[in-house]
This record gives structure tokens, sequence and C-alpha cells, in this order.
């Protein structure tokens, strides 16, 4: 997103706060404008969801598999960065991807677009759990348990991102 259009008010490595008129937001340095979210089903009708730290709110969150689009390479797509980070994150890698749904991530408070990507005809080809410093355990949940074991982890103190749900919502209207 251009940001020609706001005052810089602080750039950090990865982040810049700006106010555009009235408005103050965050808009990441080192992107197109976006993260991936993949919704990824295996051939058993497993829903990959991985689970980190997230420094923020100092707890461990479990979420759909997701990546910053064009951190490394500046002409990347949504479906690129999907497949990259898929394999990076879970150990999986897809046959087919589908963009679904575009929106912003959190409108308030950030320029940054969610991509939400079907991701499907996956095999394991690694051990998953990120780069660098990342930490990621990766969960294998039947699709048809989604629900009941999101609540059992809600209930046994975990944080789960309401992205999750929208996925869930999207699977059970997709027709392709």
């Amino acid at each position: 997103m251009d940001a020609s259009d706001s005052d810089l008010l602080h750039r950090g490595e990865f982040l810049e706060l700006r106010r555009r008129r009235h408005w103050e937001f965050v808009r990441r340095t080192r992107s197109n404008g976006g993260a991936a979210f993949m919704i990824a089903l295996t051939d058993e009708a497993e829903l990959l969801l991985v689970e980190q730290l997230r420094l923020p709110v100092e707890q461990p969150v479990i979420e759909l598999p997701a990546g910053i689009i064009g951190d490394h390479d500046a002409g990347e797509s949504p479906e690129q960065a999907a497949l990259r980070e898929l394999e990076e994150e879970t150990g999986f890698r897809a046959s087919r991807v589908r963009r679904i749904f575009d929106s912003p991530t959190v409108a308030g408070i950030s320029s940054e677009w969610a991509y939400y990507l079907k991701m499907e005809g996956l095999t394991r080809v690694g051990q998953g759990g990120g780069v660098g410093e990342e930490d990621i355990i990766t969960h294998c949940v039947p699709l048809a348990d989604a629900p009941q074991w999101l609540d059992q982890q809600r209930a046994g103190g975990s944080l789960v991102d309401i992205r999750i749900y929208a996925a869930l919502f999207w699977l059970a209207q997709d027709n392709g």
C-alpha cells in the first residue's frame, strides 16, 4: 500500500508507525502489503493449524499457517508466499492453491491486507517448525472435530485466533 500520503512517525526494522490525517497506523516495511493465510486440508480431511509464541501477547497462539508476502522477494504473489510459508511452517507442500478471500487484516490499526488461500493436495516433505528463531508446532486436526478441539484448547488456556473460525465457515460453504 502506498505510504506517500501519510507522515512517518517512527520506523523500526520491520514496521513503520504512520499518520494519515488524524489516524495513526502501522505499515510493514518488508512486504508487498499483505500476509497469506492458508486453509490447508490433508487428503485425510485434517485442517493444518500452527501454534507459536506471539511476543505481543506473551503466549503461544493457535493459528492458521500464515506468512508475509514479499518479505524475501518483492515480486512474490500471495499464492507463492502461501506455498513457501506452508512448507516452512508445517513441512507440507501443496499441489493446488486457490485464493478464496481478501480483506484488511486489522483495518483500524494496520494497512496490511490478508489473502486467504485454500491449500490442497498436501504431501509431507519436511519437519516444518519455521525458520530462524520460529518454534512452530503443527497440529493436524480432523476437520469434523475442529470446533470441539478448539473449544478444548481454549478451555485449557490456549489462545485461538478467530481466523480459524472464518476458515471453518468458508470450508463449510466451499463448493470447489
